[in-house]
This record gives C-alpha cells, structure tokens and sequence, in this order.
C-alpha cells in the first residue's frame, strides 16, 4: 500500500470509532467507575487480540477501529475524567501524573516490542499485550478503590469555590470552546500525522532510522519532564490561561523541522514534540474540568476526545495525500507553524462564560 492507501484505512477507521466514542465516553458519568474500566480494558484487549487474527484489508480495518476506540478512546478518556473529577487542589498535578502513563509508554514500549519481536512473530507479541490487559484489570479495580467523593476531595483540600457544573448542551453554546478549538484539535492533527509519516520525513530530511530512533528517548524524556513540570504549573496559573501558549513546542518542531538540517534538526523536532506532547497533555486534561465543573465532565470530556480522535484520524490521510501529491514536507512544516500561531490568537480571545459558581 501506498503512503495515502494505508493511511486513508487508517483515518476511516479511527473517524468511525470517534464517532462512537461521543456516546460511549459519556457513559462514565451514569455507571460504576470499576465497572466502566473493566469493560475498556477487556475491550482493548479483545481488540489486541482481534489483531493477532487479523487477515485481510476489512479485519485490518476492524482491528484498528477496536484499538483506537478502546486504547486511545476510552483508555485516555477514562484516565483522565478519573483524574479531573476526584482531584480539585492539586488537579494540575494529579493530571500531570496519571499522564505520565502515556509519555513512558512511547519511551518505553517500542523498544520493547521490538526486543519481543526476537522472540516471536509480530502477531504473538498482539496476543502477549492482550495478555498482560486481562492481568491489569484486577490491579486497576483495587486501585479504584481508594477514590473519595469530589466534593468530599475538595472539602478536605481546602478548596470551597467550584466551577459552575455545565452540562454538554450548555458548553456548546459557550464561544469561548468554538474560539478555543483550533488549538484543542492542533496537537492530535499534527503530532499524529508527523509520527505517522516519520519514515517518510526521515528520507526527506536525510536522516538515518538509527537518527531517528535514538531522538525518541530525547522526545520522551521532554515529554516526561514537561508534563510533571506543567502539572505544577497548571495549578500556579490554570490551564485556561496557559491555553494560549501551550502550542509554542509544536509550533517551535515545525520551523524545526522546516529550518534546521542534519543530526541537529532531527533532535530539535523531537526535543520541542515531546514539550509539546507533555504540555498538551497535562493543559486538556485539566482545561475542561476546570471550565465546567466534573458532574457532566465525562460527556464533556467525551465530546473533546471524540474530536481529538476524529483530528488524529483525518491526519495519516490527509497528510498522506499531500505527500503522494507531490507536497514537501517543509511545507506541511510550514502550514503546521503558521496554523499553531492562528489557534494561539483564538485561544486567547477566549473568556470563561460568566455564570455563577457554586460553592460547597
């Protein structure tokens, strides 16, 4: 397949699962917490194991479909509801720490897929994740264990004013999300398509795989440092104010990569990627309960994964096409730079809706 091929399979896949996770996500706001992360947990590895039989372009889509949906989805989208709703002083941080998952799996993971692939074939390795899924769903029910009441949380933290609990009708009437979603959607859009393409890029650049892989440890190091380091600034400044800066790194890994050549270049886009990856992180997880309150804050929180989803399937596609149609990738670097800009001027003409607040 082609580089447009595989990555329009891709995209199609992964939109039809954020179609679903609109729905889906707002369900941890009506059931039992053990209950919900039972079952994304068994369907994410329902869905590794689909991938160790697949066969085929219509189980390779189905396979994919089941991996975003459960693993990205609603893995992220019930890690860090979790977090937001039973943290309240110190919600910057928590966020930041249950984050910290994602970083040191991209740090982490790949190499060790690939020392597993010594020893068995690549489908086996689908089979050995799904495995390790099942063993977790204990461990994680246990830890689930130790959650207090919100309210009951921010009581004991000190902390006696709270956003006014909106529901997703009433968000959506909010100017301050429409003014605010260029720059939401940005990191998903673009982080995804770029590691997508990266072989890609890598052959435009010059840059060699062993180059490449290397500055993977450099991006998941920033990536690991910013996102601790933001979780406490989010609680000195609030995400909201932080909005407005938060997509400098990628902007910065843009003109990297459409400036800089040689060994420098490749370690300057992952270095300020990986910023970029660990402030995104820590500022969305934090933004929505912080704008809207945690009692409707999985279906709010659903809605903004769902289109992060949605930008992260549109990305491989379309970026695909371009580079099929003959587009270079300093100028997809150029158009993400000038782009990031744009949403950044959005994002700060957005106000907070003026409602009155509750208090507990």
């Amino acid at each position: 397949m082609s580089h447009g091929e595989f990555g329009s399979i891709y995209s199609l896949a992964t939109l039809a699962s954020a179609s679903v996770l609109m729905w889906a996500g707002g369900l941890i706001d009506r059931i039992d917490l053990k209950l919900y992360v039972t079952c994304v947990l068994l369907g994410l590895a329902g869905a590794c194991g689909l991938m160790w039989g697949t066969y085929g372009l219509t189980m390779l889509a189905v396979s994919i479909f089941c991996l975003r949906f459960f693993g990205q989805g609603l893995m992220s989208h019930a890690a860090i509801t979790t977090m937001g709703r039973h943290f309240t002083a110190e919600r910057g941080r928590a966020v930041g720490l249950a984050s910290l998952g994602h970083s040191a799996g991209e740090a982490v993971l790949p190499p060790l897929v690939v020392a597993t692939l010594a020893i068995l074939l690549w489908h086996d390795v689908w089979l050995l994740v799904a495995a390790v899924l099942v063993l977790c769903v204990p461990v994680v029910r246990w830890l689930l264990g130790s959650l207090q009441d919100p309210d009951v949380a921010a009581m004991r933290s000190g902390s006696a004013v709270l956003p006014p609990d909106m529901t997703l009708g009433q968000v959506l009437k909010d100017t301050g999300l429409w003014l605010r979603m260029p720059a939401l959607l940005a990191p998903g859009f673009f982080y995804t398509g770029l590691i997508f393409h990266q072989i890609h890029i890598a052959e435009q650049k010059g840059w060699t795989l062993t180059a490449l892989a290397g500055a993977y440890s450099f991006y998941a190091t920033n990536a690991i440092i910013t996102t601790l380091a933001g979780g406490w600034l989010v609680d000195r400044v609030s995400a909201r104010r932080l909005m407005p800066f938060f997509l400098g790194p990628l902007c910065c890994a843009s003109l990297s990569l459409l400036f800089i050549e040689g060994t420098l270049g490749i370690f300057a886009f992952m270095g300020f990627l990986g910023i970029g990856a660990g402030a995104a992180l820590v500022v969305l997880g934090a933004l929505w309960p912080e704008l809207y309150g945690t009692r409707h804050l999985g279906a709010i929180k659903a809605f903004a994964q769902a289109l992060m989803v949605f930008s992260t399937g549109l990305a491989p596609g379309a970026m695909g096409l371009l580079i099929d149609a003959g587009f270079t990738v300093q100028w997809i670097a150029g158009v993400s730079a000038i782009f990031c800009v744009a949403a950044s001027l959005l994002a700060g003409l957005a106000r907070p809706r003026r409602q009155a607040v509750k208090t507990i």
